[in-house]
């Protein structure tokens, strides 16, 4: 029986980084959230949670994840009845230009893409991912430089699904699409058809980053947090092909140095880097 309601978690910070605020609700897979500037000189953001998983989880994420931003409080949280989530969301996701040819769309937009664009079709209140996160537009412009014909892809910890179904309407012929929380399935599921993407070259598939991972492919994504990055590294050589790419993006700018060595350390080298705000992403290859 669906659960009438949802959890709520309010943040607050005092340095006018607003987009500190939004970052910890997209890491923590908030489904909705409300903004209030200059509240008691604080900027303050209520996130919105489903209610499927106990309150104490959604703390418990969000706790791990204000680590490293140290002027981030709670201010609340609690139970709030249901509300109509996705009509309020409708202004706050306008169609998004990414890179040289991509445009992410709410699904509300289908119609009305841009001209000689490649529109990627994402539910904004699905899961980590949605593209409107700094972290998700370098994993995109990465992918969108490195993607080749046939390609053959392995998206791990995959949220949304936004870079597979990149991946695929660039022209990747396989997907191998992964995610540790079962939740995320049904909302890529969902997105993949949004994107009208034929499934039979989509293995979607719940997994501990790449813990039995059986396939070799030709280029990895990965946007999540520099733990799990870190956690994975040393498997990604043994997973690529001849001239194979990995993709890592979720980090902040300043975790830059301690990741650039990790990929020394399991003999991979950039390629490329892009930053945005204060986040950074890599393209590497492994040494010959």
């Amino acid at each position: 029986m669906e659960k009438n309601y949802w959890w709520y978690i309010t943040i607050s910070e005092n340095n006018g980084a607003i987009d500190i605020l939004h970052s910890l609700a997209d890491i923590t897979e908030s489904i909705g959230t409300e903004l209030q500037e200059f509240l008691q000189d604080r900027d303050h953001l209520r996130m919105y949670y489903r209610s499927d998983k106990d309150l104490s989880y959604w703390k418990g994420l969000l706790l791990d994840a204000m680590k490293e931003f140290q002027s981030v409080k709670i201010e609340d949280f609690g139970k709030i009845e249901n509300q109509p989530w996705n009509v309020q969301a409708e202004d706050a996701f306008p169609p998004l230009l990414v890179g040289k040819e991509l445009v992410v769309l709410a699904p509300w937009h289908k119609g009305k893409e841009p001209k000689n664009k490649l529109p990627l079709y994402i539910n904004p209140g699905s899961a980590f991912g949605t593209g409107y996160h700094e972290s998700t537009q370098i994993a995109l412009e990465l992918l969108e430089t490195n993607i080749k014909q046939n390609a053959i892809l392995a998206d791990i910890g995959t949220g949304s699904g936004i870079l597979t179904i990149c991946a695929l309407k660039k022209g990747a012929i396989r997907a191998f699409a992964r995610d540790i929380d079962p939740m995320v399935i049904e909302e890529v599921h969902k997105n993949l058809m949004l994107n009208d993407l034929d499934l039979a070259k989509i293995n979607l598939a719940t997994g501990d980053l790449l813990k039995d991972f059986k396939h070799k492919v030709d280029i990895l994504t990965a946007n999540i947090l520099i733990g799990p990055l870190s956690s994975m590294l040393s498997d990604v050589p043994s997973i690529l092909n001849e001239d194979g790419v990995a993709i890592f993006s979720g980090m902040l700018e300043r975790e830059k140095p301690l990741f650039l060595e990790a990929l020394k350390q399991v003999d991979m080298q950039p390629i490329k880097e892009l930053v945005k705000g204060e986040w950074w992403g890599v393209s590497a290859k492994a040494k010959a």
